[in-house]
């Protein structure tokens, strides 16, 4: 059974990937015009399009939560979309502030804390390279070169959708194997 207007909220709430697709078909341009008219004054679209990837995770992890019908659910998705973007634009602007900051004090990074950040980056790259091939190239184009979605799918021939999908299922993929690494660093 495929998703359709009829039955996209219950085949999400039970989890059905194909209802996912569906939302992110359907609702795509009304969450990236939400994202980008809160956090554009940050001058970011790497920020703005993670925020989307994150929005669409938030969907799909309390969709259990959402009781209503398609009206309701387009102003449930708008509200979390609000103040997924708000979060972000708060946490990224502090940042900045700090950064300001710290630049204004002359106070650099201590070895230290580059070393224990080089660590964190290398943990990083080793999970990675346990996803596919597929999902490990479009990771790290868009997690270390920066590249955009759309630029992504036009090196790859996939469609924006489908690299968002795979974002979003590379995460939960880096979140599961990383929450089952023991403290020495391997996998249980």
């Amino acid at each position: 059974m495929k998703s359709n207007d009829a039955n996209y909220i219950q085949r999400l709430q039970r989890k059905k990937e194909d209802a996912l697709e569906y939302i992110v078909d359907q609702y795509l341009p009304l969450i990236k015009g939400i994202t980008y008219k809160v956090l554009s004054p940050l001058g970011n679209d790497g920020i703005i399009e993670e925020c989307i990837n994150d929005i669409f995770l938030s969907i799909w992890e309390h969709a259990h939560k959402f009781s209503g019908d398609s009206t309701d659910f387009r102003k449930w998705i708008c509200a979390i979309a609000k103040f997924r973007a708000l979060d972000y634009y708060r946490k990224n602007n502090k940042l900045a502030g700090l950064l300001s900051q710290e630049q204004e004090i002359g106070t650099g990074e201590s070895a230290e804390d580059e070393l224990i950040r080089m660590e964190d980056q290398s943990e990083l790259i080793k999970l990675i390279h346990l996803l596919e091939p597929v999902d490990r190239d479009i990771f790290m184009m868009k997690f270390f070169l920066g590249f955009k979605t759309g630029d992504i799918a036009a090196k790859l021939g996939l469609s924006k959708a489908s690299i968002d999908n795979r974002i979003y299922r590379g995460k939960k993929k880096l979140y599961d194997k990383a929450t089952n690494l023991d403290f020495g660093g391997s996998m249980l």
